[in-house]
């Protein structure tokens, strides 16, 4: 079973242009979709589809529409009350796969939310093989708070992946290796964001990023994937590194890529797999989701992991 927070969930409506953005112009979009979202909810998606028992905790009101969707859709949604309304996140795609996002703040939580929050996690996390701390943190949250919680989940006997940016992730790896989690899954940009490299040498090379990931398993980290946009990812574990090349993919549309990244980690983690199968079946989810239009989360029958391309790195060599 896969747990998941989402902290701060988001109604996601994605514009679809038929050519160029042009800023300062009046553009009419070929289609407008909507969908309750978030990095929790979209793994619990991909969780749903494949048939793996998975349970979301997150900040709404029971009868939220919000809610509503998600337990239509079949997802088991655990919501804890709170005062405000759910943010609204805007992405523009374009006709080459080009995806502006506009992101919301979101509401404020009161530390009587949050603990709520975590207690439902504590309460679950023993019972789960992976809690999965996802997304950002609403407005007036610390951003200790993942920080917090993934040293409380582990004492409750959880595995716990986070994927996160900004404050959240610097106060993360501040906190390490006191609080390191089970599993982290930054981007290159996230990468440099405390490495001080240069996110862009990140993403186009595979060794320096895993490098750069190394440093956090060398600090308590169980594992870290890093996804690298067109370049694939990177795994990196005490046992060793992988790079996987994505298949050639028409890029629709990259929401929702890295969070179908992470799923299929670990799906592949609780099939068992290998670290280079499960990386290679990661690469193959983001890939797949690339592939579709807004935040569409692949089903396993669009997932061909076949087309992956596996090597191991030497990055132990000097050891």
């Amino acid at each position: 079973m896969i747990l998941t927070l989402t902290a701060n969930p988001s109604h996601d409506r994605t514009v679809e242009l038929g050519g160029p953005l042009e800023r300062g112009a009046v553009i009419r979009a070929e289609s407008v979709t909507s969908q309750a979202g978030g990095k929790g909810v979209n793994i619990a998606r991909a969780s749903v589809a494949a048939g793996v028992p998975s349970v979301a905790v997150l900040p709404a009101h029971g009868d939220d529409p919000f809610v509503i969707e998600l337990l239509a859709a079949g997802i088991d949604c655990r919501p804890v009350p709170h005062d405000g309304t759910l943010r609204v996140n805007i992405t523009i795609t374009e006709p080459d796969g080009t995806t502006t996002k506009l992101n919301s703040p979101g509401p404020h939580l009161g530390e009587a939310v949050l603990r709520d929050l975590g207690d439902a996690l504590r309460r679950r996390t023993a019972g789960a093989d992976w809690t999965v701390l996802a997304g950002s943190l609403p407005p007036g949250v610390h951003p200790e708070w993942y920080a917090e919680l993934a040293v409380m989940l582990r004492d409750a006997g959880g595995r716990v992946a986070v994927d996160t940016s900004d404050a959240p992730l610097q106060a993360l790896v501040a906190a390490l290796p006191a609080a390191a989690p089970d599993l982290m899954k930054p981007n290159g940009a996230e990468l440099a964001s405390f490495t001080g490299a240069d996110p862009d040498v990140l993403e186009a090379d595979p060794e320096a990023a895993a490098e750069a990931a190394r440093t956090l398993v060398d600090q308590g980290v169980g594992a870290v994937l890093a996804t690298l946009g067109p370049h694939g990812a990177v795994l990196v574990t005490t046992g060793g590194a992988w790079h996987a090349a994505p298949p050639p993919t028409t890029v629709v549309s990259t929401v929702g890529a890295g969070d179908s990244s992470l799923f299929g980690y670990l799906l592949g983690d609780l099939r068992g797999l290998p670290p280079a199968r499960r990386l290679a079946l990661a690469v193959a989810y983001g890939s797949a989701a690339a592939g579709l239009p807004g935040t569409t989360i692949p089903r396993p029958d669009q997932v061909n992991v076949d087309l992956v391309a596996v090597r191991e790195l030497d990055l132990f060599s000097g050891v």
